[in-house]
């Protein structure tokens, strides 16, 4: 028998890459976990399976018509899972008071609601929706602050730096000796691309990440280093580290997955093959450490380590992230909507790939005064930002 209590878990995003990792760490170690529901967008085929393999209580369709779909098949399957439909739904099962830990994996400014949710109840937040940050840092660790919630991030960077960095960090930062972060990145498919190519790419080009499986929107960011822009506001909120000290470091093969460094000269890194259910088992178990079903690093089969600065000509949108933290406010959650919206039409080929920055540099440029002290700046800003893409996104179309 198992000498711990069985730990039970939402899943929210259950469908997506990270949501998937999450069920096979949870497969590998029944003793420990249970799952108390699962949510999804719209792929009610996917969450059946699922559910019919983790008997959540629960199962959330966001979609209304995906919900009906799921309920008709549960209930021919005899299943006693109770389908919910709606984002307050999704609320519900990150907030429930029978839920220990609640991962969120909802994509983009949608995962916002539940996982503030999470935070306010006190939970174990495993944070892989890097936007519920990137929107509202201050309101969510206020939330985690006051809740007394344990806050564990699932980026494969920042659960890095988490492991890299010394325990006592959280609770004061200031005399750990931390001389800067160190967030590496893949430099994604068009790395060494000639710069003259880049206004061709399509979206299938955009979304063949070299090292990492993931979904199409963020593998889009990958491609624009967008991603690693919404990750260093994310470590700035996550690690209280000030946009002076965190650096971006191209490193190709995705085996460092970040570094810190200390004032004595130390660097300390955490390593290891890129697996999500390598910080995913991490958080889930921590403090402690349990088999994730990922294969031994072999340091001879990697034979060598690349490191370069990355080139802002060719990812603007990196600088257009740093920009966005220096400037505060409602800059990081116009950033993130503006960049939706532009990835989002990129995917429609409505436009070219290079647009992305052209569509979220005006956008930022007029989001200048506007406070975010609250969810509903928070939204309206967001809101805000989507017009303005929208428009951009409407001249850049017509010029194609």
């Amino acid at each position: 028998m198992s000498q711990h209590a069985i730990q039970r878990i939402t899943v929210l995003g259950a469908t997506g890459s990270i949501g998937q990792s999450t069920l096979d760490v949870v497969a590998r170690h029944p003793d420990r976990f249970s799952v108390f529901a699962l949510s999804a967008q719209r792929q009610d085929d996917k969450l059946l399976e699922q559910v019919l393999r983790f008997a959540p209580r629960f199962a959330v369709m966001v979609d209304a018509d995906a919900a009906a779909r799921l309920r008709a098949a549960l209930h021919a399957a005899g299943s006693r899972t109770e389908v919910l439909c709606g984002s307050a739904a999704l609320e519900e099962i990150a907030a429930a008071g029978d839920v220990d830990m609640v991962m969120a994996a909802i994509v983009g400014a949608a995962g916002l609601g539940p996982a503030l949710a999470a935070a306010r109840a006190g939970k174990k937040v495993l944070l892989a929706n890097k936007e519920a940050l990137v929107l509202s840092g201050r309101l969510f660790m206020d939330a985690v602050a006051e809740s007394g919630a344990v806050l564990l991030p699932i980026d494969s960077e920042h659960n890095a730096v988490f492991q890299a960095l010394p325990a006592a960090y959280a609770r004061n930062p200031a005399p750990s000796g931390v001389r800067r972060i160190l967030l590496t990145a893949s430099g994604g498919p068009f790395r060494a691309s000639p710069l003259e190519t880049l206004a061709s790419v399509t979206p299938e080009q955009a979304c063949a990440h070299p090292n990492w499986v993931m979904g199409r929107k963020i593998s889009v960011d990958s491609a624009t280093m967008m991603n690693k822009g919404l990750e260093v506001i994310e470590a700035h909120w996550l690690f209280g580290a000030p946009a002076e000290i965190i650096e971006v470091v191209v490193h190709r093969q995705s085996v460092i997955h970040s570094m810190v460094e200390y004032i004595d000269g130390s660097v300390i890194a955490q390593l290891g093959n890129p697996d999500m259910r390598t910080p995913i088992a991490h958080a889930m178990a921590w403090p402690e450490r349990i088999d994730a079903g990922v294969r031994s690093l072999d340091l001879f089969d990697v034979a060598h380590l690349d490191f370069e600065r990355p080139d802002l000509d060719r990812f603007p949108c990196l600088a257009l992230a740093f920009a966005a933290l220096r400037a505060g406010g409602a800059a990081p959650a116009t950033l993130n909507a503006a960049n939706e919206e532009a990835v989002e039409a990129f995917l429609e080929r409505r436009i070219g790939f290079l647009d992305i920055a052209r569509v979220i540099e005006p956008c930022l440029e007029r989001c200048a005064g506007f406070e975010v002290d609250s969810l509903d700046a928070v939204l309206a800003a967001d809101a805000q930002a989507r017009g303005l893409a929208r428009a951009e996104i409407r001249k850049l179309s017509a010029a194609r």
